[in-house]
C-alpha cells in the first residue's frame, strides 16, 4: 500500500517539468555534470527532482535555505548513484540539516544520570542512519566547483549513506550485488586501507587522505571522494581500487577528461 502511494507521489513529481532555474544551477554549482552523458545528465535531473521534494531541509545557524543549497548539494548526492541499474533516492535519509561553514557538535558521555552533554567538536559534516545528514554549506559549495580536488563533503556524507544501506552498519562495506563482488571488494580494498594506515603512521602521505586511515568506513568515504575528484591519478596509482569502485557506481570518471560536451 505504502509503495504504491510512494510510486504514485513519484510520478506526479516526474510529470512536471524540470525547473529552468534548477538547471542553471546545476551548471554553475557542479562541474561533473559536464562530464555525463546525456542520458546520464537526464537521469541525474530525475533523480533530484524525487530527492529534493522529498527530504525535509533546515538551515541552522542561522541560515536560510534557498533553491541554490538545495540543488547544489542534491545534484552531488544524486551523482553517486546515477550510473547504478537499480534506483536509488536515499529513501532512509530523512533531513538534511545545512550550517552555514563548521558547526560544533555536542558529544556525550555516560554517567549514572544518563546521558551527559559535554565538550562539542567543530565538524563540517555528518551522517546517520535514519537521521538527518549534517553539512557546512560553505564546504558543499567548494565541493560541486571542485573548489578542493580531492575533497568533497557531500560526496564523503552520502557515501556514508550507501555503506550504512548494508544493514545499518557504516563498515566500509556497502550493499553489493553477489558474494562474487563482496569477496572481490574485500580482497582488493582491505589490502589498500591496511597499505594507507601503514604509509599514515610512518607519515608518508600520497593523494588519498589519511583521513581515510581512520577506520574502514572513512577509507569507503574517502576513496569516494578521490574516485571522482581525482579519477586520473587514482586509477594509475590504484588501479585494482578504482577498477571496483567503477563496477560499484557504474561510472569511468578518468574518462571524463576524453569527454567534450
Amino acid at each position: 500500500m505504502f509503495g504504491w502511494l510512494k510510486q504514485r507521489r513519484r510520478a506526479k513529481l516526474l510529470a512536471k517539468p524540470f525547473p529552468l532555474h534548477w538547471d542553471e544551477i546545476i551548471r554553475s554549482n557542479m562541474v561533473h555534470d559536464r562530464h555525463l552523458s546525456a542520458k546520464q545528465q537526464a537521469r541525474l535531473r530525475r533523480l533530484m527532482q524525487v530527492f529534493i521534494p522529498e527530504k525535509n531541509w533546515e538551515g541552522c545557524g542561522g541560515l536560510s535555505v534557498t533553491d541554490e543549497m538545495k540543488v547544489t548539494i542534491a545534484a552531488q548526492a544524486c551523482l553517486l548513484v546515477v550510473g547504478m541499474n537499480r534506483e536509488v533516492l536515499f529513501d532512509h535519509v530523512l533531513s538534511i540539516l545545512i550550517y552555514p561553514t563548521s558547526y560544533v557538535a555536542a558529544g556525550t558521555q555516560i554517567s549514572q544520570a544518563g546521558l551527559v552533554t559535554v565538550g562539542g567538536q567543530a565538524r563540517l559534516g555528518e551522517a546517520w542512519w535514519k537521521g538527518p545528514v549534517v553539512l557546512s554549506w560553505a564546504e558543499a559549495q567548494a565541493g560541486g566547483v571542485m573548489e578542493t580536488p580531492g575533497r568533497n563533503l557531500v560526496l564523503h556524507e552520502f557515501a556514508h549513506q550507501l555503506d550504512m544501506m548494508n544493514g545499518r552498519i557504516c563498515d566500509g562495506t556497502p550493499e553489493l550485488e553477489s558474494r562474487e563482488k563482496f569477496e572481490r571488494w574485500l580482497r582488493s580494498l582491505g589490502p589498500e586501507f591496511e597499505q594507507l594506515v601503514e604509509s599514515c603512521q610512518h607519515r608518508h602521505h600520497g593523494f588519498i587522505d589519511c583521513y581515510g586511515a581512520t577506520n574502514p568506513a572513512e577509507f569507503f568515504a574517502v576513496i569516494t571522494e578521490t574516485f571522482f575528484e581525482r579519477p586520473t591519478a587514482f586509477h594509475v596509482h590504484h588501479q585494482d581500487a578504482y577498477d571496483v569502485l567503477r563496477d560499484f557506481y557504474q561510472l569511468d570518471p578518468a574518462s571524463w577528461s576524453n569527454q567534450t560536451h
